[in-house]
């Protein structure tokens, strides 16, 4: 049964440039600049930022997605002002503090693209755990055609995604990946047909929010560090995330169910 979301309350209902709502345990987060297609202006960024400060307590997972015909076609570049140094460093990392908030918050975050998913919009869907794509996706890192450079976190968690290489082609030469070159470099992990990457992303929040919470934590905190870290590290690491998530009560009830013949068996679908 389709989940039936209702516009989210308090701080949340108070944003202009995004629409919030909220269905049983997923939130669904959409930019809300058609007519600019999504562009991320600064003001849109704090909005994302407060946004996942301030998630309902009952979220388990959100699906994050674009009104109109493109998720985000990047920064909005009629905001670029002719900054210093030092309040271009301060800039990015605002940027980075919001999107760290996705990466790193407490819940898991579905993306849902479709359309333009460009420079900063790419950098805003590289930092969301799962990535649902439709047909009409397309991607590309405009910034050496534009005479500037990643400030999203675009530079770490892209190339994490695709690697150095194809990021300096992008770049350089102003390539643009469809949906099947982004889905086989690893920008997403579905391609749907056009018009389904909602409904698939919502149906992947869903499932992703019938986890145990500590295990999505976990998985959303501990795996990108371990990927980081030397094999001694990370095996160390690995040790003590996987002891905190059995230690849960709730995951001692599902191992329980399972060794009961209670809880289903991994199958193909």
């Amino acid at each position: 049964m389709p989940l039936s979301f209702t516009s989210a309350s308090g701080i949340l209902a108070q944003f202009d440039l995004l629409a919030v709502s909220h269905a049983d345990a997923v939130t669904h987060v959409r930019l809300n600049r058609p007519a600019k297609r999504n562009a991320l202006s600064d003001t849109l960024i704090q909005q994302l930022h407060s946004c996942f400060v301030n998630l309902p307590k009952a979220t388990r997972a959100v699906v994050m997605s674009g009104e109109g015909d493109h998720f985000c076609a990047g920064l909005d570049l009629s905001e670029l002002v002719d900054r210093d140094a030092a309040a271009g460093v301060l800039h990015s990392r605002m940027w980075h503090a919001a999107f760290e908030q996705l990466q790193f918050g407490g819940v898991p975050v579905v993306a849902a693209l479709h359309g333009a998913v460009v420079g900063g919009g790419l950098e805003l869907a590289s930092s969301c755990h799962v990535r649902v794509a439709d047909e009409t996706a397309y991607y590309g890192l405009p910034e050496g055609q534009r005479g500037i450079f990643l400030g999203g976190g675009g530079s770490v968690r892209i190339t994490r995604l695709m690697g150095v290489a194809r990021v300096t082609d992008l770049m350089m030469t102003g390539r643009v990946y469809d949906a099947q070159e982004g889905l086989h470099a690893g920008l997403s992990q579905y391609v749907v047909p056009a018009g389904e990457a909602l409904a698939k992303a919502i149906e992947l929040a869903e499932r992703i929010a019938g986890n145990a919470p500590m295990s999505n934590y976990a998985v959303m905190h501990g795996l990108p560090r371990i990927a980081d870290q030397s094999m001694g590290e990370g095996l160390f690491t690995e040790s003590l995330m996987a002891a905190v998530a059995e230690s849960t009560p709730e995951a001692k009830d599902r191992l329980r169910a399972f060794l009961d013949k209670r809880a289903g068996k991994v199958v193909k679908k």
